[in-house]
């Protein structure tokens, strides 16, 4: 479903991700741990094209994402082109990022009847689906602001399903929750994973990584530093920078 190839990334001087490969089946939950800084979050960012590489290529279902191959040479594609591939690949911010002047349903069905042209009322219906299926049916009229955090970032997911992507990716969703609202969220997206649904995400939630992922990928300094199953990397990892790391957080 995603392979990511020698994909290098910078911010001016700075060099965020350094000839990273990833591999991610269709189906499986792919975990990735590391410390503030090690490249996590913009290596999500890559995979929908929020952020271009500087060297390298990602797929996504057998597509290029954000480029087309001519020959040996790769070209961006065109912001419309992107838009539409990123409808494809769902993707969870840490922040919630809803709109703040629309209703819970209206964050739902907007990008479904703009972006895919779909009638409203048919996503309006499958969106109270989705509301239900995060356990939010009763919040449909209310505003983000009325909101705890961890409903908030159920509707972003909600939001995300809405596309019926065929990936859908998370930058640290329960970050910025208080710790009793994080695991609403976790069971939100744990019930994805037993439905098959593929996932990436970015997180420090150890015991979530230890039950629902496939693979656990560590990351430090730009680099996936180690990676295979969670009882391989989380009990009895073979990087020394991964020990010190496990060391610290479990």
């Amino acid at each position: 479903m995603v392979d990511v190839r020698a994909v290098h990334k910078s911010f001016g001087s700075l060099e965020v991700l350094k000839g990273v490969d990833l591999e991610v089946r269709a189906g499986e939950v792919t975990v990735i741990l590391g410390p503030s800084g090690s490249g996590k979050s913009t290596l999500l960012r890559t995979i929908n094209h929020l952020e271009k590489v500087d060297q390298g290529w990602i797929s996504v279902d057998g597509s290029l994402v954000g480029y087309r191959r001519s020959g040996d040479k790769l070209y961006e594609l065109r912001e419309r082109e992107i838009l539409k591939q990123r409808t494809r690949i769902g993707f969870v911010f840490q922040n919630f990022n809803l709109f703040p002047h629309l209703t819970v349903l209206d964050n739902i069905v907007e990008a479904p009847v703009s972006a895919l042209k779909r009638s409203r009322k048919d996503v309006t219906e499958a969106a109270r689906r989705l509301l239900d299926r995060v356990g939010l049916a009763d919040k449909a009229d209310a505003y983000p602001k009325q909101l705890s955090g961890g409903q908030q970032q159920r509707v972003a997911i909600a939001r995300a399903l809405a596309l019926e992507p065929r990936l859908l990716l998370f930058d640290e969703p329960t970050s910025a929750l208080d710790p009793e609202l994080v695991g609403e969220v976790l069971d939100v997206i744990k019930d994805l994973a037993h439905q098959g649904t593929t996932m990436i995400v970015v997180t420090h939630e150890i015991g979530f990584a230890r039950e629902v992922a496939d693979t656990v990928v560590f990351m430090d300094d730009g680099r996936i530093v180690e990676q295979g199953a969670p009882g391989d990397v989380l009990d009895a990892p073979k990087h020394e920078r991964t020990r010190a790391f496990l060391s610290k957080v479990l």
